[in-house]
């Protein structure tokens, strides 16, 4: 959507307004406008231009402060920006306005990883599983089992991932995770079958390559490492997972003296 249509949007979103709240008090006109104002600023984000959207998504807070929809996209779009702590910050508003808000608590518990903020992380997301309701109860369950990993507390972390699919088998995120389990408790045969299954899945996901390459370097399985490596460099050139690839064969051969 470019910004034409995004204005287009914006334009009809308001004749909505002017026709639906004629007789509405000021204050349902003033949130009906910020609504569509913030609307805007979510097809900003769906365009990843996140400076725009957050000028929009201020535009419609100084119209009308009461709306958790608007503090929710705000933390989303500052987590973004890598501005965590206001993230957490807009994230705890949407909360405020509306306890119940489980997609805003979740998005929370998300800034808390991303802080490396386990505990924290934890306690939220844990609150989040507390709500039956909550449609895809395997977004928390899997960032459980990250932030148990992150602490060492393996057999928790495989606990959650395997919570995580059942709900949803197919949810590449729960496999990757639940493989680096595997690898770090040492059971490489079921670390390998499950990102074989995560590659079937997502063969076009960098990062499911790169735990398989260090996969193998954790089993002494060098040549597969490398051949690994070699691939991401083909399949991936010039990004970020191509030049951690080239930088770890250099490295694997330095140190086999090769």
């Amino acid at each position: 959507m470019n910004n034409t249509n995004i204005m287009k949007l914006f334009c009809i979103l308001l004749l909505m307004i002017f026709f639906s709240c004629a007789p509405a008090n000021k204050e349902e006109i003033l949130k009906n406008q910020a609504k569509a104002i913030r609307e805007v600023g979510v097809a900003y984000m769906q365009e990843s231009n996140f400076s725009a959207a957050l000028r929009e998504l201020h535009k419609a807070e100084l119209i009308y402060s009461n709306d958790p929809d608007l503090y929710n996209n705000l933390g989303l779009a500052y987590m973004a920006k890598k501005k965590l702590d206001l993230a957490v910050q807009y994230f705890k508003k949407a909360i405020t306005l509306d306890p119940n808000y489980t997609a805003a608590r979740n998005n929370l518990g998300t800034a808390y990883l991303a802080q490396e903020n386990w505990d924290t992380a934890i306690e939220t997301f844990l609150k989040v599983n507390e709500d039956l309701m909550f449609t895809t109860p395997h977004f928390p369950m899997t960032n459980l089992g990250w932030a148990y990993y992150n602490k060492g507390q393996l057999d928790i972390a495989e606990k959650y991932y395997k919570e995580a699919l059942e709900h949803q088998p197919k949810y590449v995120i729960a496999l990757r995770g639940l493989a680096r389990i595997y690898t770090a408790k040492g059971d490489f045969i079921q670390a390998l079958n499950t990102l074989d299954k995560a590659l079937e899945l997502a063969p076009r996901f960098p990062p499911l390559y790169m735990d398989l390459a260090d996969l193998y370097t954790a089993s002494s399985n060098h040549k597969e490492a490398v051949e690994t490596y070699k691939k991401v460099i083909a399949l991936f050139p010039d990004t970020e997972y191509s030049e951690q690839a080239k930088k770890k064969t250099g490295e694997m051969y330095l140190n086999l003296g090769n």
